[in-house]
């Protein structure tokens, strides 16, 4: 019996000593849970912003579409990207006609977007006029000035670029390669005769004849940003005029002048964004970083930053403009376009033109 008895108070005695080990780990594993998320919001609410405002951006693109490859391209992707990063909600909607631009703009201020910006110069008459209309709904608009405009409107937002640097640098990369390869002249081929365009070739014309003073420039314009055929034309005749470089500032219908530098195996160069993928003729392209501008100016509505009634100017010195891939003809120049781009940012080279004469 008193075997039976030990052997039963020993067993019990085991059952309760494991019995309170489970309780015991049980105990530690809530604590270390409730320790951790205690911990985690701990170090959140010191090292991590807080949650981005939710907000509703709506973009309206000008009539070369969402397919030039450029321009409206690269606004959209900087609404992309603000959706990826902010968690904003875009839309997009597309212009066919000039007609467009207003009842687009006006779709998407009734909607109450947060933000509506619209892509391009050709733009700037129906902006103004839709903002009037809805001064509660913020807008930005690229490549127009809100400062400049009539009404003097506080809910629109300009987004300006000194495309003339972006010019210069691949004028002056243009300049170099016709001097050491005897070509007499380079080309520009530009959509319409309108501020952002002729920045861009007023740049070119200056930065090519600082690399080489005897360079004769020749330009002309389409007065179309989507057809490609137009553009092609105006190309092949400078080719045949003895334009080595051919400079595309047309959107759309400047990748007609890209497909005649590859059919006369002459240089081809960009804009807006980086267009060498298209081809090895493209000798590097003018880069003006919309995408960027755009997300930024989100972020301005996001952190109530946004500075309606001004303008916001992206250069050289900023990032928002520059150059793209070098192909293997114009690598050879890389560290000499380098230097001018830091010199630019330095400010060491100023007085870049902005305006062109003729044509």
């Amino acid at each position: 019996m008193q075997r039976s008895a030990f052997r039963a108070i020993l067993i019990a005695l085991i059952l309760a000593i494991g019995s309170f080990a489970v309780a015991a780990c049980g105990s530690s594993d809530d604590n270390n849970t409730t320790s951790g998320a205690a911990a985690s919001t701990s170090a959140g609410s010191t090292s991590t912003a807080a949650p981005a405002k939710k907000i509703k951006v709506g973009l309206v693109t000008d009539i070369g579409g969402l397919n030039d490859r450029s321009f409206n391209a690269l606004a959209n992707k900087g609404l992309e990207d603000a959706q990826a990063q902010l968690g904003v909600e875009g839309r997009v909607l597309i212009s066919k006609s000039n007609a467009d631009y207003v009842p687009n703009l006006s779709t998407l201020a009734q909607q109450k977007y947060d933000l509506v910006i619209a892509v391009g110069f050709l733009m700037g008459e129906a902006t103004e006029k839709v903002a009037g209309k809805f001064p509660n709904v913020k807008f930005a608009i690229i490549d127009s000035s809100a400062a400049g405009m009539k009404s003097k409107p506080t809910n629109v937002e300009g987004l300006l670029f000194a495309e003339q640097e972006a010019g210069y640098l691949v004028g002056y990369l243009s300049g170099l390669y016709a001097k050491d390869n005897n070509v007499t002249a380079v080309g520009s081929i530009g959509g319409q005769k309108i501020p952002p365009v002729d920045h861009y070739i007023a740049g070119y014309q200056a930065g090519a004849k600082k690399a080489d003073p005897s360079i004769k420039t020749l330009n002309a314009y389409s007065q179309d940003f989507v057809d490609q055929a137009k553009c092609k034309e105006i190309a092949l005749d400078q080719i045949s005029k003895g334009a080595k470089v051919v400079f595309q500032v047309a959107g759309q219908c400047g990748l007609g002048v890209l497909d005649a530098a590859k059919a006369k195996s002459v240089q081809g160069i960009g804009v807006d964004a980086d267009q060498s993928y298209i081809g090895p003729q493209v000798f590097t392209s003018a880069l003006k970083k919309v995408d960027v501008a755009v997300i930024n100016a989100i972020k301005g509505v996001q952190e109530d930053k946004y500075t309606g009634g001004q303008d916001v100017l992206n250069n050289v010195k900023s990032g928002g403009i520059g150059y793209g891939k070098l192909n293997s003809a114009a690598e050879k120049y890389a560290d000499q376009v380098k230097k001018v781009q830091d010199d630019i940012a330095s400010g060491t080279i100023t007085d870049i033109p902005d305006t062109v004469g003729g044509s």
